[in-house]
């Protein structure tokens, strides 16, 4: 009796042992054994089942290997330049308008904290960026990410939200640019430009839900025209783009050097006094829970270094030299926030600083305490800070125009965002198509409610590609990483657990109706995706196409094979009639 009971045992668990290696087999196949013939919908398979499955189907790694040694793109960025890239982008709108915004509104100044904070969940984002960056050396950033772990759906939803991250950000910073651009016409040449064309037109009221227009004030010029501008200088060139950024980069990294070496000897200790101010009726507003508040609007401020992944296509070793851009410039970054912010709240009280340009109130601030002339400093600040805007517009515009060209390569998005310049070498139509885009939103949205946007949007992307980290982990264990989350093989998955969970807190103390427009905008791009993307999908269209694509040389229509890239129906013989596809 005992004999048959144990072999009972036995057959039980070689039974849930085979089940469960099975599924996890099944699991681990489809990231390692795709092939093209698996888009297409099954003799077996109903309508509905055939496209829920689409939803979920990956985009496999070598194939994103086989893009990335056949990109039109021009490969002409080192190392050095991919830091300056991140510097560009991170070192901008958050240190010369937000720091203020945030200090005034909702930590005073404990805003150093915030920043910590922040630099924190940045600090996390990094290392999940670079493994993947090491291993998937594509542009697309964390769209790209989420189709080769999540399938298309996911990195659908994460494309459109990247929106929010360069688009809509580098709108942020054209209104910010507009401000410091007026500070500097008024120090320079003391003339007050009127507010009529230097303001955008609407203006948001966070409390009261709603949207007003200012009287007298209907369109912000400078930031349009500026945007415009560095639209031109993205579609001439790479390079071109890269020695700008650079010159502009060491530019506003100077000027920050400059501040506080200046005023660091002229700070009124009684500005710390009341470190963390006193909780408000508002939660977000002051004391502990106003100082995460605040995280999460300056964590706008870390926003760009994911913007190097962008350029992988046009880095010259992109698998070593996109985690050396990623992190170093996350570093060199934070350290000059910590003491800027330390610096800025010291020599103006707190309350002061909810203005476009709250460095030059610092220094006003110093000027009537002191009564030493530091007008110079308000000339220099100002050149550095529309110099740092410069460069954080550039570098988001060059962000947004590689993931829509990285989504029309897909089908995703329609087949002009994908046509590169035959000289520039640049995706020219997907880059005009943002920078019109970009510079209207500029000119007609207020800053405050550009900038929660961009943030929470960008928490979600940063969620997503901590995902992506423990999927292949898991699932491709066997890809060789050039960099890899410290902590080896166990102990390093905390870093992207705890990512997700930092990103989860802080989009959960964002403002409600800044998680509600994040929904609104999610649900707009879910009606894109099934009214357009999903069924002009390259994977659907022509998946066996899409493979050879990525092996075929630049400019080649057919393989040594003679196979010809073709749209074919997508359905079996069975279902719709003898399928036009020929191989």
């Amino acid at each position: 009796m005992s004999e048959k009971k144990e072999e009972q045992v036995v057959s039980v668990t070689e039974v849930t042992t085979t089940h469960h290696n099975t599924f996890f087999q099944s699991v681990t196949n489809r990231y390692n054994k795709v092939e093209p013939e698996s888009y297409l919908r099954r003799d077996d398979e109903t309508s509905t089942r055939f496209w829920i499955r689409r939803l979920g189907q990956i985009k496999p790694v070598e194939l994103l290997w086989g893009e990335a040694e056949h990109t039109e793109l021009e490969r002409a960025l080192s190392a050095v330049q991919l830091v300056f890239v991140g510097l560009g982008s991170i070192i901008g709108t958050g240190i010369f308008v937000l720091s203020g915004l945030a200090a005034a509104k909702h930590a005073g100044p404990a805003v150093t904290l915030s920043f910590l904070i922040a630099a924190f969940a940045a600090a996390l984002a990094a290392l999940s960026y670079s493994e993947l960056a090491s291993m998937i050396p594509v542009s697309g950033s964390a769209y790209t990410y989420a189709y080769a772990t999540m399938g298309e759906f996911v990195a659908w939803t994460i494309g459109w939200d990247l929106i929010l991250e360069y688009m809509v950000g580098a709108a942020t910073v054209g209104v910010g640019w507009s401000g410091y651009f007026v500070k500097l016409i008024q120090v320079i040449g003391n003339v007050e430009l009127s507010k009529t064309w230097t303001k955008p037109t609407i203006k948001w009221d966070e409390k009261g839900v709603f949207f007003f227009i200012e009287e007298g004030e209907y369109f912000n010029v400078p930031g349009f025209v500026i945007i415009l501008l560095i639209t031109c200088i993205l579609v001439v060139g790479i390079k071109e783009a890269a020695w700008f950024n650079a010159v502009i980069v060491t530019i506003k990294i100077l000027v920050i050097l400059i501040f506080i070496f200046s005023l660091c000897g002229y700070l009124n200790p009684d500005n710390f006094e009341n470190y963390i101010p006193a909780a408000t009726d508002d939660w977000h507003n002051f004391g502990a829970s106003g100082v995460f508040s605040a995280a999460t609007l300056v964590f706008f401020s870390y926003i760009g270094f994911d913007a190097v992944t962008t350029a992988a296509l046009e880095a010259k070793n992109p698998q070593r030299d996109l985690p050396i851009g990623v992190i170093g410039s996350l570093v060199i970054s934070t350290c000059l926030y910590l003491v800027f912010c330390t610096i800025m709240t010291g020599a103006a009280h707190y309350t002061l600083l909810n203005v476009a340009t709250p460095v030059t109130v610092a220094v006003d601030e110093v000027i009537k305490r002191t009564g030493i002339n530091f007008n110079w400093l308000n000339i220099i600040v100002a050149i550095g800070a529309i110099c740092g805007l410069t460069s954080v517009l550039l570098i988001n515009i060059l962000g947004q125009s590689r993931v829509f060209y990285a989504m029309a390569k897909d089908g995703l998005l329609p087949d002009a965002f994908a046509k590169v310049h035959p000289r520039f070498k640049t995706p020219y139509i997907a880059t005009i198509t943002i920078g019109i885009i970009t510079a209207t939103l500029s000119a007609i949205l207020p800053v405050d409610f550009l900038g929660n946007m961009t943030s929470v949007g960008t928490l979600l992307a940063f969620f997503i590609v901590h995902l992506g980290v423990l999927i292949m982990r898991f699932t491709r264990p066997d890809i060789e990483r050039r960099f890899a989350i410290p902590g080896g093989k166990y102990f390093s998955l905390v870093f992207p657990v705890l990512g997700m969970i930092v990103s989860i807190v802080l989009i959960c103390v964002a403002e409600v109706t800044t998680i509600w427009r994040l929904f609104l905008w999610m649900a707009l791009g879910w009606i894109i995706y099934f009214a357009y993307s999903i069924r002009h999908s390259r994977f659907r269209t022509d998946p066996v196409g899409r493979f050879r694509e990525a092996t075929l040389p630049i400019g080649a229509k057919e393989d040594s094979t003679g196979y010809q890239v073709e749209e074919y129906t997508p359905f079996p013989a069975s279902h719709e009639g003898e399928s036009s596809h020929k191989v």
